[in-house]
């Protein structure tokens, strides 16, 4: 099974158990956010990534273009702080 077919079988469990107001919530959020155009912004399969800097686990300040220039780069975003 696909991670899509997966992540499609999730939700659909999801919406059939979830209450119908918390789907109501849910669907005006992910609406709202599609209007607000934030979805303009996302790169397509292939594309190139812009440029940028940013801290590492370690606080140091990398730069993408330097990252490439030796090796491919996996990027992995932590939520919150610890």
């Amino acid at each position: 099974m696909s991670l899509q077919d997966q992540l499609d079988a999730l939700k659909t469990n999801f919406e059939s158990k979830a209450p119908k107001e918390a789907l109501d919530v849910m669907h005006r959020a992910t609406d709202d956010l599609r209007k607000s155009g934030i979805l303009n912004g996302i790169l397509n399969l292939g594309a190139k990534i812009p440029d940028f800097s940013l801290k590492n686990a370690k606080g140091t300040m990398c730069h993408s273009k330097d990252i490439l220039s030796e090796s491919p780069m996996i990027l992995t975003f932590y939520r919150g702080k610890w």
